[in-house]
């Protein structure tokens, strides 16, 4: 398949191992084929949201709300992942 916009910068954020996991984990769960093509959606989600004219309070809480959710789940997931890794041992 080719690329009609090929991707030439690059972000980089630390995460631990266990964060790492977990949206590797997310990344199954969402069907995303990769962990940069879900940090990619999110990223242009957030983008999009922020772009518009009219973001008004409710739009700015039910994101707040959609990250809220997106961390607890992160933090079951890391949860998992450790209860997982020390069953294993």
């Amino acid at each position: 398949m080719t690329v009609l916009k090929p991707r030439s910068k690059m972000i980089s954020v630390r995460l631990s191992e266990d964060e790492y996991s977990a949206l590797q984990q997310l990344c199954e769960v969402t069907g995303a084929r990769s962990v940069s093509d879900l940090t990619r959606d999110a990223v242009r989600a957030l983008m999009q949201s922020s772009s518009r004219q009219d973001f008004s309070r409710s739009d700015a809480e039910e994101f707040r709300t959609q990250i809220a959710n997106l961390n607890r789940k992160l933090d079951e997931l890391s949860a998992q992942t450790a209860l997982a890794r020390s069953a294993q041992e």
